[in-house]
């Protein structure tokens, strides 16, 4: 049985109208469940918005009640109460602020529901999976693991068929600084190695232990994630054909 029914006797285009005035009015909380991560588990569903997927209580077998869609509004207003009291409690006199919301959006979009639950190993291991499934997804390289998948693309050398790459833009030979004696490792080598490095220290690691980290430890690594995505977004795709390029 559903949980919630319309009473009887009730105008069916009214009805329809309270529905729509109250779909309306949800969907404009979506964003707050986002920020906050308030999702509720459901068997069979995953994690799931209850207010924005009100319209589930009247379907059979209802996978919400009422309670879980008044338990999750009254979370979000708290969890947003608690953002607006620290973000008031800051004064012109106070460090600089770090919001990991303005982290890459790959990123903190994978790492947001954890990060707000406070499961910050979570968050890290979810954020480093989405950009490497980001970037294999878009490469269509879905028959290599993660780290091989990261020294082939960045490798030096042209694209073959099957096996596109990313080229940093501009002459491979660049250094990454012009006033060092000799330079440093040219940035097209050294992005190879920043991907491979972290999908062995931080990737792997979140993965395969179940040791929590602090929020700065997440944090930490969350921004070298961030950096690594918007220095991807940079590159040049080669497809193994000039054409293709893009």
């Amino acid at each position: 049985m559903p949980t919630v029914w319309s009473k009887d006797g009730q105008d069916e285009g009214n009805v329809r109208r309270l529905e729509l005035d109250v779909a309306e009015t949800a969907g404009l909380a979506a964003r707050a469940v986002a920020v906050t991560g308030a999702y509720i588990g459901v068997q069979g569903l995953g994690l799931i918005d209850p207010i924005s997927n009100w319209s589930f209580m009247s379907s059979p077998k209802a996978p919400i009640a009422p309670r879980d869609v008044r338990m999750t509004a009254s979370n979000v207003k708290g969890r947003l109460d608690s953002m607006i009291i620290d973000a008031e409690a800051r004064d012109d006199t106070s460090l600089p602020s770090f919001s990991p919301a303005q982290l890459h959006t790959v990123v903190w979009t994978a790492a947001a529901a954890h990060w707000t639950t406070h499961q910050y190993r979570v968050a890290v291991r979810e954020a480093s999976e989405a950009l490497t499934v980001h970037w294999k997804t878009k490469l269509e390289r879905n028959d290599v693991d993660d780290t091989v998948f990261w020294q082939q693309t960045l490798s030096p050398g042209a694209a073959t068929a099957g096996k596109p790459k990313l080229a940093w833009p501009g002459d491979s030979a660049d250094k990454t600084t012009k006033s060092m004696r000799g330079g440093l490792e040219p940035l097209a080598k050294a992005l190879n190695g920043l991907a491979t490095g972290l999908n062995l220290t931080v990737r792997n690691v979140t993965t395969h232990t179940r040791d929590e980290l602090s929020e700065q430890e997440a944090m930490e690594r969350l921004s070298a994630y961030s950096y690594l995505a918007r220095l991807l977004d940079q590159c040049e795709v080669s497809r193994g054909d000039d054409a293709d390029s893009s």
